[in-house]
């Protein structure tokens, strides 16, 4: 029926409302995935269905120390088959940190195969200049090196300043993407409040300090911060912390297949009033 299986032949008929995205390897359109614990079968499940559209899978939080090593390299073998990036929890690398273990921690990740390290201080804090060397082994070891601004939990919060000029830092230290915090739950964490919206302009600010909208990863875990930042930023925005079991859903937001981003285009070709259709504010 279909010469080249991977296509399938429905975008012979529908074409996607916001158009058909970039195939990988991207740079941007970046889909992070978080796996807090799937089995070696369920994970080839959701590359099966779903590996064309993720670019990266993060181990969450410590997981990768509960795995048996032959089960944690079959799965990290498995996501690379499928071209995707892969790593550790940056709550992880954060113990390795505190318990004085970086060096050792960044050589056994070489070992096991992962091929992305996550740089944060989302639960401890620790120095500028130990932020930077870390980001600086890592990279030394062959990884790209992603980084995390933003606190687990609110009470921990610096100033926005403070996270302003992480992110100027991080890029500027080598950085590959800096990911922007919202835990998994999308809620009263990192930049996000207690419903889940961003607070106040901090969303800007983090923007203007990036530069480019292409260097930042949103964590975005709700479907309601999914669907403001795709129409406020385009198809091609980077999320991250998308649960297993949602990446279909997410990848329908981003080129239209769904309700939420097509109603906007529908008005729009139809010249109707587009104040829900154009970009939306992603602050509520």
């Amino acid at each position: 029926m279909n010469e080249n299986p991977s296509r399938n032949l429905w975008l012979e008929v529908i074409t996607p409302p916001l158009g058909e995205r970039a195939h990988k390897p991207r740079s941007s359109g970046l889909t992070m995935v978080i796996d807090k614990g799937l089995g070696l079968n369920e994970t080839k499940d959701m590359l099966d269905v779903a590996g064309d559209y993720i670019d990266f899978l993060k181990f969450g939080f410590g997981t990768s120390a509960l795995y048996s090593q032959g089960l944690l390299e079959k799965k990290i073998n498995l996501a690379k088959d499928y071209d995707i990036e892969v790593y550790p929890g940056g709550t992880f690398l954060e113990i390795a940190i505190m318990q004085n273990k970086l060096k050792e921690f960044i050589k056994m990740a070489r070992a096991f195969g992962y091929t992305t390290l996550e740089v944060s201080d989302g639960t401890i804090s620790f120095s500028q200049e130990v932020r930077e060397r870390a980001i600086s082994l890592a990279l030394d070891a062959g990884f790209k090196v992603l980084t995390e601004v933003g606190k687990k939990n609110l009470q921990d919060k610096e100033k926005i300043g403070h996270y302003l000029r992480q992110v100027k830092h991080d890029l500027d230290y080598g950085a590959y993407r800096v990911i922007v915090e919202g835990r998994e739950s999308g809620k009263n964490a990192g930049f996000y409040d207690q419903q889940g919206r961003f607070v106040g302009d901090e969303w800007e600010r983090i923007l203007e300090a990036a530069g480019d909208p292409r260097l930042l990863i949103w964590e975005a875990p709700l479907k309601q911060q999914q669907q403001d930042l795709i129409l406020h930023f385009g198809s091609d925005v980077n999320l991250g912390n998308i649960a297993v079991n949602e990446v279909l859903a997410l990848e329908a937001l981003r080129v239209g297949l769904r309700g939420d981003t097509l109603r906007p285009v529908y008005l729009r070709e139809r010249g109707l009033s587009t104040a829900a259709g154009s970009r939306v504010s992603i602050v509520r």
